[in-house]
């Protein structure tokens, strides 16, 4: 009688002639463990071996690591040599940074000079690498020769070259950069400026400024007096990489960052859900790839200089996208596995991801809301809702002490309340992507994803946030009231458009995923009516699902994006299959909205 009674409540519910369940052609969740499956056949969990990926311009950071070739056991002097390309006469900026004394010449002419002992002073920022030093580059029209003189008197050799860097952020006008390397150089084979846009001769006897033949003449095919033996021009020694499998524009299923982060994740609760150990171990071995492979990754960026090599920012990240997010599923996994192989690893891990969270990541002046240096410091993004909030509340869970679990739970309540001061749009009643704290009058675009960040973390804390705490009942004021607003903008297809109060904008799949996933939280918590709510939860389900192809593909997913004040950055944005900022979101929704069946029918 029970079940009678449940059904036909949800009949009434949903208004249709039909069950919850009837109205698609499968449950959600069989829908979505077709994404997991795609998952499970498609991911390898393994580095592969290649040669570092070929530099055709100088729009990244660049090395030339004198210590790797010629040693660093005795005091010495080398050179390197590449040209840079450019479309007209220009002078360009570059940053530097070096060990000990440099000397830089562009075509003959001394550009950068620097003597005595010195050390590196790299540092990683969110999006990119800072330097202790600058220079400008006088290019002409066409090829440029570029001339390094490098000492060393310790124990590191190298010299580092970036052009400007913005720290990720969107540029108003869009950079040209040179091309780099040794392809417009006379009697160097194309095979040899394949495998790198350097070349270098040494070791020399030290004193950086004693000159020496490469200073007066660059030719081929003859030997110089060296340190201790003769020499002549070489490439670099390269040293072979490990990267990622199947690598596309937006990334693997398995490198390290929040979207795929909350793959893992999500595989996880689904094996949970479906009694399916196979997802649940999907999950798990993302986790034991990235903490197994820590000393390798430490190896390549710290040994070998490849600061932008596979996963490298596991380590030393700045940014939320690279720290609190992506470590979800290992914190999850600790909560709820309470033996396993690396769980020593996993916990010294998010021991320091904790510390981090609590008193290491910017956030705003006089407040407790995370916040970015990008595109200027104290940005602050509605991204971060999601990058940092939810690991808050399963740090609370994970806690071991009651004091501990008070302050995480407070720390995410109040940060939820201080977002809304910055990146509330009252008068559109949607988020802005970002605020920008030194101009707080310029309002940027509603994105749908970044909507859909701020949603999630509000219903991630309101499903463990205590209810008797003092912010629980803002919060789930603040939910309702961008519940109510969304609803607003949902098509007639049950999608929202990218830009979510710009109907000339895309449908997107993963805005669409993450709303429905939200506000069928609601419908199962009792935050929202039942009647209302459950018909728009069903039709956002069904836009999703009709994405989803037999084989686990989904489509219609936005590619990850910086933000900006030009709402047609956004309106244009590529669109991807399968890219993880969608599938993790529409496995998320398939649950919650399947979740929410289930209780209905109870």
């Amino acid at each position: 009688m029970k079940k009678i009674i449940g059904i036909t409540c949800s009949l009434f519910l949903l208004s249709n002639a039909v069950s919850a369940i009837s109205i698609f052609r499968e449950q959600p969740i069989e829908t979505v463990k077709r994404i997991g499956d795609k998952l499970i056949r498609e991911t390898v969990f393994a580095y592969r071996l290649i040669l570092p990926k070929e530099k055709k311009q100088f729009n990244d950071l660049m090395v030339v690591d004198f210590g790797h070739t010629f040693g660093v056991d005795k005091e010495a002097v080398a050179y390197a040599y590449t040209q840079l390309t450019f479309s007209k006469d220009t002078i360009f900026p570059v940053k530097i940074d070096h060990n000990d004394g440099c000397k830089l010449w562009c075509n003959g002419q001394l550009v950068y000079e620097k003597k005595g002992k010195k050390k590196i002073q790299i540092s990683r920022e969110e999006r990119s690498m800072e330097m202790s030093s600058k220079f400008e580059l006088p290019l002409r029209k066409g090829s440029n020769n570029i001339l390094i003189k490098s000492e060393i008197q310790g124990d590191e050799w190298c010299v580092f070259i970036q052009p400007p860097s913005e720290n990720g952020a969107v540029l108003k006008v869009a950079r040209e950069y040179p091309a780099i390397g040794l392809k417009n150089l006379e009697h160097v084979d194309t095979k040899v400026a394949d495998l790198s846009p350097w070349l270098v001769i040494g070791p020399f006897e030290p004193g950086i400024d004693r000159v020496r033949e490469p200073e007066k003449e660059f030719r081929f095919g003859r030997m110089y007096q060296g340190l201790t033996k003769s020499v002549t021009w070489t490439i670099p020694k390269i040293e072979i990489l490990g990267d990622v499998i199947g690598a596309a524009e937006w990334g693997t299923a398995y490198q390290w960052n929040y979207h795929n982060g909350g793959v893992a994740w999500s595989m996880q609760l689904l094996g949970e859900l479906t009694k399916e150990e196979k997802y649940t171990e999907w999950g798990n071995k993302f986790c034991d790839y990235h903490m197994e492979g820590l000393p390798f990754v430490d190896h390549q960026v710290h040994e070998l200089k490849a600061y932008n090599s596979a996963n490298a920012l596991v380590i030393g990240s700045t940014l939320l996208d690279f720290t609190l997010a992506p470590s979800l599923p290992l914190i999850y996994r600790l909560r709820k596995e309470d033996d396993f192989k690396n769980r020593e690893i996993y916990e010294n891990y998010i021991n320091g991801m904790t510390e981090y969270a609590k008193y290491g990541q910017i956030r705003t002046e006089g407040m407790r809301n995370y916040t970015r240096n990008t595109p200027e410091k104290y940005t602050v993004w509605v991204d971060d809702m999601f990058m940092g909030i939810p690991y808050l509340m399963q740090a609370a869970q994970y806690a071991d002490s009651e004091e501990e679990r008070d302050y995480l739970y407070d720390d995410a309540a109040q940060q939820i309340l201080d977002f809304d001061k910055h990146v509330w749009d009252k008068d559109a009643q949607l988020y802005m992507h970002a605020h920008y704290t030194s101009h707080p009058e310029v309002k940027l675009p509603h994105w749908s994803r970044a909507n859909g960040w701020a949603i999630w973390a509000m219903s991630d804390v309101l499903t463990a946030l205590p209810r008797n705490h003092p912010d629980y009942k803002r919060i789930l004021k603040q939910y309702r009231r961008f519940v109510n607003s969304l609803v607003r903008f949902q098509n007639e297809n049950g999608f929202w458009h990218n830009v979510i109060d710009r109907p000339d904008s895309p449908a997107e799949v993963s805005g669409t995923a993450i709303f429905t996933m939200a506000m069928a939280r609601g419908v199962r918590y009792g935050w929202l009516e039942r009647k209302k709510f459950v018909p728009i939860v069903m039709k956002g389900w069904k836009a999703v699902a009709s994405e989803i192809e037999e084989d686990g593909t989904v489509h219609k997913i936005c590619v990850g994006t910086m933000c900006s004040e030009d709402v047609n950055h956004y309106i244009n944005r590529p669109f991807y299959d399968d890219d993880t900022h969608g599938s993790f979101a529409v496995i998320f929704a398939g649950m919650e909205v399947q979740n929410m069946i289930n209780a209905m029918d109870d």
